[in-house]
């Protein structure tokens, strides 16, 4: 499986990467956090390390830690504006819950 980017995703990450003059991709990863357990995080990343598990989606290189990809192995990032709220949305096959905010989930 993969971890992916839909087109307007990687659309925003490109731009975000642009604006930022560096960095090789996107960096995916869960931590500890919330009412459910754990939480997404995203960050550029300026490097790959060893370990990393690299993707390609959408032109954008998408790097993941060991220690995280079971728990988003088969994910999409998408982007989505809704009214004017905006932001990118996590569609995780593994999740078997997440709490009433959205900001963390279980597999």
């Amino acid at each position: 499986m993969a971890v992916t980017l839909t087109e307007r995703a990687a659309r925003r990450v490109s731009n975000f990467l642009a604006k930022r003059g560096k960095g090789v991709g996107l960096r995916l990863g869960v931590r500890t956090s919330g009412c459910s357990g754990l939480a997404y995080k995203l960050e550029f990343a300026d490097v790959v390390n060893p370990e990393d598990a690299t993707f390609e989606s959408n032109g954008v290189k998408v790097l993941v830690d060991p220690k995280s990809l079971p728990y988003i192995d088969g994910t999409e990032l998408d982007f989505t504006r809704e009214g004017l709220n905006e932001g990118f949305q996590f569609r995780n096959p593994n999740t078997k819950d997440q709490c009433g905010c959205g900001e963390s989930f279980t597999v």
